[in-house]
C-alpha cells in the first residue's frame, strides 16, 4: 500500500499551486527523490542565502511558487484541474501593475502584491503576466529597475550607491552584478560610455 502525506494548503503559493483551493493535498512519499527541477530551485535558494537574499522577496516568491507548482502537479495523488488562461492581462490590468512597480521601485514588492493589484491569483496572474510582457514578474522589474537606473546614472551627481539603492537594489555588489548581466558593463563603464558620447556630439 502506497504512503503519503498530508500537506495543509495554508501558505499563499501552495494554495496558488492547487488553483487557489484550501484544503488538504496528498502527497505521494517518495524515497530517495531524483528530480532536477526540484534541486536546482532548492539550489537557487540556498545561493539566495548565502549570498545574504540580494535579490529580494518577488525572486524568492517566484522560486516558492515553482516549487509548490512542482510538489502539487507532481507529487499529489489529487490533482487540481488543469485551468486554461487565455490571452493575457488585459491592459487596464497591465497598467496598474506598471504603475505599481514603478510606484515601488525602491521597495521589496511580492508576487502576491502584484497579483491582488491585478485582482487576480497568483498563478493566474504569473501566467497572464508572462503571455502580456514575455516576462516573469522578476524579469520585468529587474528590466524596469535596471532602465530607471541607466537614467539616473546619467546625472554625474548620482553616486552608483545611491542608484543602486533607489532602485531596489539591496547592495551595490547586486547592482553591479545584475547591471553587468542585463547590458554588458558595469554601471560605472555605463556612465562613463554615456558621458564619452555627450563630449563627442557637443
Amino acid at each position: 500500500m502506497a504512503e503519503s502525506m498530508i500537506l495543509t494548503i495554508s501558505d499563499p503559493a501552495l494554495r496558488a499551486a492547487n488553483d487557489g483551493i484550501s484544503g488538504n493535498v496528498e502527497l505521494r512519499v517518495v524515497l530517495k527523490l531524483a528530480d532536477a527541477r526540484l534541486g536546482a530551485l532548492v539550489a537557487a535558494v540556498n545561493a539566495e542565502r548565502v549570498a545574504g537574499f540580494p535579490s529580494g522577496r518577488l525572486f524568492l516568491d517566484s522560486i516558492e511558487l515553482a516549487l509548490a507548482v512542482a510538489l502539487v502537479n507532481d507529487y499529489a495523488f489529487r490533482r487540481p484541474s488543469s485551468r486554461i488562461y487565455r490571452g493575457g492581462l488585459t491592459p487596464a490590468r497591465l497598467r496598474k501593475v506598471v504603475e505599481l512597480v514603478h510606484a515601488e521601485m525602491d521597495g521589496d514588492l511580492s508576487l502576491e502584491e502584484l497579483a491582488n493589484t491585478a485582482g487576480l491569483s497568483i498563478t493566474h496572474f504569473s501566467q497572464m503576466f508572462r503571455q502580456s510582457t514575455g516576462q516573469s514578474p522578476h524579469q520585468f522589474v529587474l528590466q524596469r529597475r535596471i532602465e530607471r537606473a541607466k537614467e539616473m546614472l546619467h546625472a554625474a551627481e548620482n553616486r552608483v550607491l545611491d542608484v543602486a539603492v533607489a532602485c531596489g537594489f539591496k547592495s551595490q555588489e547586486h547592482f553591479a552584478r545584475v547591471f553587468r548581466s542585463l547590458c554588458g558593463a558595469s554601471p560605472t563603464e555605463y556612465r562613463q560610455e554615456f558621458a564619452h558620447r555627450d563630449q563627442r556630439w557637443a
